[in-house]
């Protein structure tokens, strides 16, 4: 089960040191992409932000950064921003809160970002409160689901497209699973919100 747009009472119930979306009147949004990066989907993603002239935040896996860094040097070099997604994306309510703890640190070592957001967004007030002394946590105000197999491309892009506001943090993954999908959403999402005026800014 997943949200596609967090519901009130979910951000409530969470520490208030998590963000989720950014308070703004302008026409901006933060675009932000999970679990890259991979070869082919993320080199594509950073081209298809240039034609937009569009800077995003990757939340990068530790062992595929580890694996790519030269992916992972060419985000850099592009000015768009780097966040922890943990080495090994591990399942917070799944996993002891030390074992946690050490593959944040071991993600850390490879991209050095103040940035953090929990895998499937799994997060527990305990973790929440020893992280946000390190990072800022950054959550989501939609989530694409370029993910799904069970949704179509463009029945993924018009829900997405529906649910954004200015100030939106919103999810999408440079990932194989979201590749059908995303090759189809990112560049018509990019066009559709910039012929508006706005601007994709990064964290």
């Amino acid at each position: 089960m997943y949200f596609r747009s967090v519901p009130a009472l979910i951000r409530w119930i969470y520490p208030s040191s998590l963000e989720w979306k950014i308070s703004t009147d302008e026409k901006e949004l933060y675009v932000t992409f999970d679990d890259g990066p991979i070869p082919d989907i993320t080199p594509w993603v950073l081209d298809e932000l240039t034609k937009f002239n569009a800077k995003a935040t990757f939340f990068c896996v530790g062992e595929n950064a580890l694996r790519y860094p030269d992916i992972l040097e060419k985000i850099r070099i592009q000015e768009h921003s780097i966040g922890n997604h943990t080495f090994n994306h591990l399942k917070a309510w799944n996993t002891p809160l030390d074992e946690y703890l050490d593959n944040v640190s071991k993600c850390q070592a490879v991209i050095n970002s103040p940035l953090f957001r929990p895998p499937h967004g799994q997060i527990t007030r305990k973790l929440a409160k020893i992280l946000s002394a390190q990072y800022r946590i950054i959550m989501w105000s939609i989530l694409s689901r370029d993910f799904d197999k069970n949704i179509s491309p463009e029945t993924c892009l018009r829900s997405t497209i529906n649910a954004t506001r200015p100030g939106s943090i919103i999810v999408f993954h440079d990932s194989e699973k979201a590749r059908e999908r995303l090759e189809y959403v990112l560049p018509r999402y990019l066009g559709h919100f910039a012929d508006k005026g706005f601007k994709f800014r990064a964290l």
